[in-house]
């Protein structure tokens, strides 16, 4: 009886002890399974951003294939000009679960161009532009294909001028072959400390999960981003004075990052002084604004910019380059534009009147143009928001205009869904969004009119899910989204300091 008890005893702990093993293995299981991140299905990718093309009505979306692998993104077909096959890939590239995105599309003009009409569009385009003008570039023109050469001093500089060219209607492509020109020699170690403040500065970017190495003016960047938008975010931060070049691809895309991880560190308490700092450094490196002594003054997280400038997309950049910079809750703009040279009334109207001509989308527009005093004032009817808002800027662009009145309407159409799904709908759309928490923002939905209530992290937040509302199908949008950044202590980075 004795050694069959103790056989029991022994047979009962032995069983005891598999039953903990067992405990123990289903709870690091759980707990790995639980850390495992959640994954976006390559068929809800393409789903999301078929709908969203859809929605931008100034992208033709049914000459538009889109196919996903593994969360990388294939775009294919053809649009008639180059702004809507870039705008077709940054819809991709803000999609959440995106890894990458291969950009397929052609370009074939409605209506043909010359190679010669081109280069003199694009020339024309870079001379009257208030930044490049400057810049001593040489255009050429192949098919429809327009390769840029020449020297700038900055890598900021040599994308402006990809960006004005790609405004010229006809392109089809540009080949960016303008050398950049250092004229500072600086160590690998100065070159990591500013690259490191620039990420730690920029709202759209989680500079904790972001390493940073440089080795003969080659910066790498690896860890975590949350989205596809923000890797490009940071690798454009990095080109700061002295860089060679950039090699981002050690940057691994985890999309639950956003809100796991990023949420917890990213958005922090600064002095007005940190914030202060941080706007000035943000505007040397932007084209428009670096040559320009702007006036910086802050009071609790209230950005107020002063002094002069002498193109009005110089202040439009500068307030920019504010409100995406961490700790900025809002911003004053007391900018005053003064030009060097005034135009006169009737040269003002055709300026833009011409550069209207040129745009591959105002272009088809019969818009009235008058200025008054330096102010253009325009009217007229589009088809969408987003074209009003184009001629705005277009006209913004133009030398001589210190302030725009734009009056242009568009046709307002919207389809009725019933409250529940236009709530659905904004939630769909939030969750979407790389840099919007759908956790902190409440949707309430009455008649079409959506409430949004919360609290977000950044100026940036708040406007991109009222954005993300009006995709939803909202009517009408009242944010009541409130702008506050968690108290962790100051993250500001210091590269001089102890």
């Amino acid at each position: 009886m004795k050694a069959i008890g103790l056989r029991s005893q022994k047979e009962f702990l032995i069983s005891f002890s598999l039953m903990v093993s067992l405990c123990f293995c289903l709870l690091f299981a759980g707990l790995s399974f639980a850390s495992v991140p959640k994954v976006v299905q390559d068929g809800d990718i393409t789903s999301h951003i078929e709908i969203e093309l859809w929605a931008h009505k100034e992208i033709p979306a049914n000459a538009i294939d889109v196919a996903t692998d593994e969360g990388i993104v294939t775009l294919s077909g053809t649009v008639d000009n180059i702004l809507a096959k870039i705008l077709a890939q940054k819809i991709a590239e803000a999609t959440v679960g995106v890894r990458a995105v291969i950009n397929l599309i052609n370009v074939v003009p409605l209506i043909p161009r010359t190679d010669e009409e081109l280069e003199r569009d694009v020339k024309d385009a870079l001379l009257i532009d208030p930044a490049t003008g400057s810049y001593k570039i040489d255009v050429n023109v192949h098919n429809g294909v327009v390769k840029l050469t020449g020297k700038v001093n900055s890598w900021q500089e040599k994308q402006l001028c990809t960006t004005v060219t790609e405004g010229v209607r006809g392109v089809i492509d540009v080949k960016n072959d303008i050398e950049i020109g250092q004229k500072t020699e600086r160590t690998d170690f100065e070159i990591e400390q500013e690259v490191k403040q620039r990420l730690a500065n920029d709202v759209l970017v989680d500079d904790a999960l972001i390493n940073v190495s440089v080795k003969n003016k080659v910066v790498f960047l690896t860890g975590t981003v949350g989205s596809l938008q923000e890797k490009n975010r940071a690798e454009s931060d990095a080109w700061v004075s002295g860089v060679n070049s950039v090699d981002a691809s050690g940057l691994e895309i985890e999309w639950w990052d956003r809100d796991d991880m990023r949420r917890t560190s990213l958005y922090v308490s600064r002095s007005d002084d940190e914030i202060k700092q941080a706007v000035k450094d943000s505007f040397i490196y932007d084209p428009r604004v670096h040559s320009f002594n702007i006036n910086v003054n802050v009071g609790y997280g209230i950005v107020t910019l002063s002094g002069v400038v002498d193109n009005l997309e110089a202040k439009k950049a500068a307030e920019n380059d504010a409100k995406d910079t961490m700790g900025v809750t809002r911003i004053i703009n007391n900018l005053k534009v003064r030009p060097t040279v005034a135009p006169t009334n009737e040269e003002l109207v055709e300026s833009v009147k011409k550069a209207f001509r040129e745009d591959p989308y105002i272009q088809r527009y019969d818009l009235n143009v008058s200025a008054y005093g330096g102010t253009v004032y325009l009217s007229g009817v589009v088809h969408t928001s987003w074209e009003k808002n184009r001629a705005g800027d277009i006209a913004d662009g133009v030398l001589g205009v210190v302030a725009v009145v734009n009056n242009i309407d568009f046709e307002h159409k919207w389809v009725w869904k019933p409250d529940w799904q236009i709530k659905d709908d904004v939630k769909s759309q939030l969750f979407w969004d790389p840099f919007v928490d759908e956790n902190q923002v409440n949707v309430s939905v009455e008649n079409g009119i959506v409430t949004l209530t919360g609290v977000v992290n950044t100026y940036s937040e708040r406007q991109s899910a009222e954005d993300n509302a009006y995709e939803g199908g909202a009517k009408e949008v009242i944010n009541h989204l409130t702008v506050t950044h968690k108290n962790y202590g100051s993250r500001f980075y210091n590269p001089y300091s102890p």
